[in-house]
């Protein structure tokens, strides 16, 4: 295995999908980044960004239209049997066998990996301990909490000792408590493993907290990247929301350009609700001036709140539209990416399946 300080190198990386109508959809739009080997990276993105097709490109289950990317310097596209050997992959599905118990399923996933099995039982037992799981070894899969078996998901992922985790939306549709747990497991895996974890996630908070390093993804392609504190670090002053109630945009603009110290106006609007977002260097000075503004121009408006800043806002900054917003799909070219990667998602897991039965599992 070639020694590489990058764990990941993506470069241009395009992927087109025939969509309704046999019309063209192009989920990447020449996506490029690199991850260092040994941190937690987050894409983060709404639903359809291209976060999961980027996935399964870099896990040899999908083939690019374009481009080029390398894990530690192998070439996906010309050495995919070498890069599944050094990769580990965790679906959005569960991926583990209801009817197996967890020692069945981690035995299988090693099996298929080509370990003896002797040493399989005893990577197994490992596993399911390390993942707090080892008093539910011979329990049915299927009797597992959501949480339980997300975790059990991860250990198979593991069986063979991967140097690159990818996980993608490891956390949909767990409970606040199975969610908190999922983070700590990844959180120790990235430091008592030295693992190269890349996580895709739509969750603002679960970037913040887990990664080192994030990189937005909208529309197939990078909007801005860094750590999380660096991102929101770079936009300077304070956020100031304002809920409105079906809001004009032009009044609330004009409003809004009335108040001295205002900077970077958005107004959201959708239905009979809408928010204006604003950028300043003092938010709590703000808010006397704007309310006035808007009540001069007839604006009916509902909470008003100043904070510093989030990954929301930066979110909005660079993309033009707020994350919720965005990730609710309610746009035409949105909901035409998230339909695409729903029909890649089937086919990649025909081929996962397909692999597996070689003992090429990724």
């Amino acid at each position: 295995m070639p020694e590489n300080s990058l764990a990941v190198e993506v470069a241009d990386l395009t992927k087109t999908y025939r969509g309704p109508h046999r019309t063209p959809v192009r989920a990447l739009r020449g996506l490029t980044f690199q991850v260092p080997a040994g941190i937690v990276f987050a894409m983060l993105g709404p639903n359809g960004a291209g976060k999961s097709t980027t996935t399964k490109i870099l896990t040899t289950l999908s083939r690019a239209s374009g481009g080029s990317a390398r894990i530690f310097g192998l070439e996906v596209v010309r050495r995919p049997a070498e890069v599944r050997q050094h990769i580990g992959y965790v679906s959005q599905g569960a991926s583990t066998d209801p009817l197996l118990t967890g020692t069945e399923n981690l035995m299988l996933a090693g099996r298929l990996r080509g370990m003896a099995a002797g040493d399989a039982r005893a990577r197994a037992s490992a596993l399911l301990n390390e993942f707090g799981l080892g008093d539910t070894a011979d329990r049915p899969v299927g009797k597992f909490s959501g949480g339980m078996r997300r975790r059990l998901d991860v250990a198979a992922a593991l069986v063979h000792a991967p140097r690159v985790l990818f996980l993608d939306e490891p956390t949909t549709g767990l409970d606040p408590e199975a969610r908190a747990a999922m983070w700590s497991e990844i959180r120790r895996l990235s430091a008592e493993r030295a693992i190269t974890v890349i996580l895709t996630t739509h969750y603002l908070e679960e970037a913040d907290r887990l990664a080192d390093d994030v990189m937005i993804i909208d529309h197939g392609t990078k909007v801005v990247g860094g750590s999380p504190d660096q991102l929101k670090a770079s936009l300077n002053g304070d956020t100031l929301r304002v809920s409105l109630v079906e809001p004009d945009a032009e009044r609330v603009r004009r409003a809004a350009a009335s108040v001295f110290g205002l900077r970077d106006v958005v107004v959201e609007s959708e239905g009979t609700s809408g928010q204006l977002v604003a950028r300043t260097d003092d938010a709590s000075a703000a808010v006397a001036p704007t309310i006035a503004a808007l009540e001069e121009a007839g604006v009916v408006f509902g909470a008003v709140s100043a904070s510093r800043p989030s990954l929301d806002d930066v979110y909005l900054h660079y993309a033009g539209r707020s994350f919720d917003r965005a990730d609710s799909g309610t746009d035409a070219s949105q909901s035409g990416t998230s339909t695409s990667e729903s029909a890649e998602s089937g086919s990649a897991a025909t081929t996962a399946r397909h692999a597996s039965s070689k003992g090429e599992a990724a």
